[in-house]
C-alpha cells in the first residue's frame, strides 16, 4: 500500500509505502496499549479499593461461593440418598437372612458389636459432616458385603442339604406293604437257624411295583443266586440301595434312576418263600439298618406289621 502526502509547505510530493508488517506492528502496539491501560486501572482500583471494582469482585466471589456451596450441597445429598438405599438393602438383607437361615437350619450369630442396649429419649437432629457420612456409607457397604457372603453361604447350605435329601434313600420302595423281618438277627427261614439279616423285608402280592427309594445310577440290574432279580442303586458318597426277589426289571445298568421312579415289580425269586422285596442300605459296603433311613420320609410310620 503507497500513500503519497501532497501539502502546499512541501515543493514536492511525498510517498509513504506502508507494508504488512507496518500494519502487525501497529495492531500489536494497539493490543499492548490495551492490556497495559486495563492493568494500570486494575492495579489503581486495587490499590485505592474504588467501589465499583469491590462491588463487582464481591460479586464474582458471591458467586463461587454459590456454586461450590450448590455443589457440596448436591453432594451431601446424593452421599445421603446412597446411605438411605444401603440402610433399606441392609434391613432387608437381614430379613431375607433369617428366613433362608431358619429354611437351612442354621442359627445365626449376631456380629459382634451389632447386639445394643435399650436406648431411647428426646429426637435432636444432628446432621452429618460430608466426612462421617462418607464413613457411614463405607460401613454399611462392608455390612451389606458381609450380609451377601452369610446369604451365599446359607444357599450353598440349602443347596447341599436338597442333594443330600435327593440321594438320601427315605423313600419307602414298596406302597401298602406289610412290615416283615426286621433288620439284625433271626431265624433262617429255611434252615431254622439263627442268621444275619441285613435289609428290611416288606410283603406284597406279586407284581407290586418297586420304586427307587432316591435319586442314583444303577450299578446292578441282573440275577443273583440268592436274591433272584436284584437291582443295586449308587446314590454316591459310598452310600447304596438293594432291591432283591423282584419278578421283573424295568431298568438296565448305568441308568440314572429319580426318587419314586418304577424300576421293577414284587416277586419270589431266588432264595424266598413268598412274594416280598428285600431292601438293604450299604455305606461303603457295610449294611445299615434301613429303617434309620425311612424313617425320614413320610410313609414308614403308617406301615403295616404282622
Amino acid at each position: 500500500m503507497q500513500i503519497i502526502v501532497v501539502s502546499r509547505h512541501l515543493k514536492s510530493a511525498r510517498t509513504i509505502t506502508i507494508m504488512p508488517r507496518h500494519v502487525l506492528g501497529a495492531v500489536a502496539v494497539f493490543f499492548a496499549l490495551v492490556f497495559l491501560t486495563s492493568a494500570f486501572f486494575s492495579m489503581m482500583s486495587l490499590h485505592f479499593r474504588l467501589p465499583i471494582v469491590e462491588n463487582i469482585l464481591l460479586s464474582i466471589q458471591q458467586q463461587e461461593t454459590r456454586k461450590t456451596r450448590d455443589y457440596i450441597t448436591n453432594n451431601l445429598n446424593l452421599m445421603a440418598s446412597r446411605l438411605g438405599e444401603l440402610q433399606g438393602r441392609l434391613l432387608q438383607l437381614d430379613s431375607l437372612g433369617d428366613r433362608v437361615s431358619n429354611l437351612a437350619g442354621i442359627k445365626q450369630k449376631p456380629a459382634e458389636g451389632e447386639a445394643k442396649p435399650g436406648q431411647g429419649g428426646p429426637y435432636i437432629p444432628a446432621p452429618m459432616s460430608a466426612t462421617e457420612l462418607q464413613q457411614e456409607i463405607e460401613r454399611l457397604a462392608a455390612a451389606v458385603d458381609r450380609r451377601a457372603d452369610d446369604l451365599a453361604f446359607m444357599e450353598f447350605k440349602l443347596l447341599e442339604k436338597r442333594v443330600e435329601e435327593r440321594l438320601m434313600p427315605t423313600t419307602l420302595p414298596v406302597k401298602n406293604a406289610v412290615f416283615g423281618s426286621g433288620f439284625g438277627y433271626r431265624n433262617d427261614p429255611f434252615a431254622g437257624l439263627r442268621s444275619r439279616h441285613d435289609g428290611l423285608d416288606f410283603s406284597a402280592p406279586t407284581g407290586t411295583p418297586v420304586v427307587a427309594a432316591a435319586d442314583g445310577v444303577v450299578l446292578t440290574a441282573s440275577w443273583h443266586p440268592e436274591f433272584g432279580n436284584m437291582i443295586d442303586i449308587d446314590h454316591g458318597d459310598g452310600l447304596q440301595s438293594r432291591y432283591a426277589h423282584l419278578s421283573q426289571l424295568d431298568v438296565a445298568e448305568s441308568k440314572i434312576v429319580r426318587r419314586g421312579e418304577k424300576i421293577g415289580a414284587v416277586g419270589s425269586t431266588g432264595r424266598s418263600t413268598g412274594p416280598h422285596l428285600h431292601f438293604e442300605v450299604r455305606m461303603f459296603g457295610v449294611p445299615q439298618n434301613p429303617a434309620a433311613f425311612l424313617k425320614r420320609g413320610e410313609d414308614f410310620a403308617g406301615l403295616q406289621r404282622r
